[in-house]
């Protein structure tokens, strides 16, 4: 028989004849033997353990700290100017090879169909079920929302139809605190316990999700009311909503989630990571500016052997109704004087203020913070300091996840809702779309769109404007791209606009790029004829040779404005020497 013996290492009882020794990633993070870790217990279980029982605490907490921590409320609404703005805007991008449309009949077709859209998406009694926002309001909404609690979900409405409303299609946000599993469904009443089971189907309910045994998302359970919700009803009502519509297949509900695991059902708070680091910056801010405060003060404290009645100093109204003094409260204020009973001393610390090192504190703690949440310090703090290369390196850095984020929202939440109005419009006959609803690769052709947002915007814009000519010349980009990236515009509407306006100043045809010149033939000079090459002084923006002339001009006068400047910054530092 083999003789055991108890391994305290590893706390299992082991044959004599072995000698367990630490291998791989059990001599680094792993290590239960190396100082530096041994005392590292980090426990961690499924996706529902570690988010689900914990997410009711970190929604509150995030929530305080948006409304209580400046560095908090920055990160939230830094991404919501940035990442929605005054909301997403639907550029229809249909395929037209797949419709066999010409150019110019997916054109005419995409720009009715935006102007449709409108219709619906301007006015908030037509899409908003409570009747408060529009839809570029409701994207505000439903993004703080998402970044706050985790997730928002969308519960997608109808309503009767009138002359001024032509569309039934209607959406309720829902705040993530209403998905909840049922009582009675889970191990218990507490908000702990958020795992259960559906008794009619014995479907798995996560935290308000139910999903089947395949593991896919089929209804949503939402409560009635707030969870400890003061003045609402004592009976809380559940309502089960099935994820997608049984006969269309078009959703139900609109989920709008970031997930970090697999298994995953709710969201998590995008400030989670950051919560303690942000609790204590804001402490940390609240202490300096007390005792900055204070020592502004100045306070007079009276040390005397007589009576305090005697004294006149801080007299008040006898009559006066005041709540009852403790003997032992003292005020501290502008002009303030406190008499004191004989033999009491007040001492004080002497802390040097304002602090010099509170500034390079929160601004590292900034930093981090900035760092977890992919928002650059200076952008985090609006706090631009840096050379314009760095400030550039660092818009661009945090101009990457607010491009993924608008990118996941419009997935979630855009094109969804454009998919189910749509499908209405057509149905209706207020779209003309054949073949919408008989084949799928059609079905998704008409779908195709583009969600245009705030743009970059420009730190030097001649430098990053005549970077954008030099990419149009080469191919590198297009000029509805360009004008997207500058300002956030549209480069059809900007040449059809152009064209009005050169048309009233000179009644000639006009140049939609500005080029200089009046927009018009110059007097004397013979157009060119279909099929002639292009005369050597020819402006026609279109022409290749043409681009790529002007490119290599803007960047000739970009290289000599540049070595002028550093020539003079060079003179400048010269003559301080």
């Amino acid at each position: 028989m083999r003789k055991t013996r108890y391994d305290k290492k590893t706390g299992l009882y082991l044959p004599e004849t072995i000698r367990p020794k630490n291998k791989g990633y059990g001599e680094a993070g792993a290590s239960w033997s190396k100082r530096a870790v041994k005392g590292f217990n980090a426990p961690s279980g499924s996706a529902h353990e570690d988010i689900d029982f914990h997410n009711f605490t970190m929604r509150q907490r995030a929530r305080m700290l948006y409304m209580a921590a400046p560095v908090a409320t920055s990160a939230i609404k830094t991404n919501r100017t940035n990442v929605i703005g005054v909301g997403l805007r639907l550029k229809s991008r249909i395929d037209r090879e797949v419709l066999g449309l010409t150019p110019d009949q997916a054109e005419k077709w995409q720009k009715n169909t935006e102007r449709e859209f409108s219709l619906w998406a301007s006015d908030k009694r037509a899409c908003d079920a409570t009747g408060m926002n529009n839809f570029y309001g409701l994207q505000q909404l439903a993004l703080v929302s998402w970044l706050l609690s985790g997730d928002c979900i969308g519960i997608v409405k109808q309503r009767k139809t009138t002359r001024l409303l032509p569309y039934s299609l209607r959406v309720h946000l829902i705040e993530a605190d209403r998905i909840a599993t049922p009582t009675g469904s889970g191990l218990g009443t507490s908000l702990l316990y958020t795992t259960g089971k559906n008794p009619d189907n014995g479907n798995t309910i996560y935290d308000g999700v139910e999903v089947d045994k395949d593991g896919m998302v089929v209804a949503y359970h939402i409560r009635s009311t707030y969870p400890f919700e003061l003045g609402a009803p004592l009976r809380t009502e559940w309502a089960r909503v099935l994820a997608y519509q049984e006969h269309t297949g078009l959703p139900n509900v609109l989920h709008v989630i970031d997930t970090e695991r697999p298994d995953q059902y709710r969201g998590v708070s995008y400030l989670a990571q950051v919560i303690e680091p942000l609790l204590q910056l804001r402490r940390y801010t609240e202490s300096e500016l007390m005792a900055a405060v204070i020592e502004s003060f100045f306070t007079a404290f009276i040390k005397t052997e007589a009576s305090k009645e005697e004294m006149p100093f801080n007299e008040v109204d006898e009559e006066a109704e005041r709540e009852p003094k403790n003997p032992n409260d003292y005020n501290m204020g502008p002009g303030q004087v406190n008499i004191m009973d004989p033999g009491e001393d007040v001492v004080f610390a002497e802390p040097k203020h304002p602090n010099g090192s509170f500034d390079k504190f929160a601004e590292a703690i900034s930093s981090q913070v900035g760092a977890a949440l992919e928002i650059p310090a200076d952008l985090l703090l609006k706090k631009f300091n840096a050379s314009y290369s760095a400030s550039r390196a660092a818009l661009l850095e945090a101009w990457k996840a607010f491009k993924m984020r608008r990118e996941w929202f419009a997935d979630d939440f855009c094109r969804p809702l454009y998919e189910i109005w749509m499908s209405e419009a057509v149905a209706r006959g207020r779209i003309y779309a054949p073949g919408f609803f008989d084949n799928p690769a059609i079905h998704a052709a008409y779908l195709g769109s583009e969600w245009l947002g705030p743009s970059q915007g420009q730190l030097d814009p001649v430098k990053e404007i005549t970077a954008e000519i030099l990419a149009c010349s080469e191919g590198f980009s297009t000029h509805e791209q360009s004008t997207i990236r500058l300002n956030g515009g549209q480069w059809d509407s900007n040449v059809e606009q152009l064209q009005r306006e050169n048309e009233k100043l000179d009644g000639q045809a006009p140049d939609p790029h500005q080029s200089g010149g009046t927009g018009g033939a110059q007097e004397g000079t013979q157009e060119p004829q279909e099929g002639d090459e292009p005369a050597e002084g020819d402006n026609n923006p279109h022409n290749p040779e043409t681009a790529r002339r002007r490119g290599s001009e803007a960047l000739r006068n970009l290289i000599i404005a540049e070595q002028i400047k550093q020539s003079v910054q060079g003179g400048q530092a010269n003559e301080t020497k």
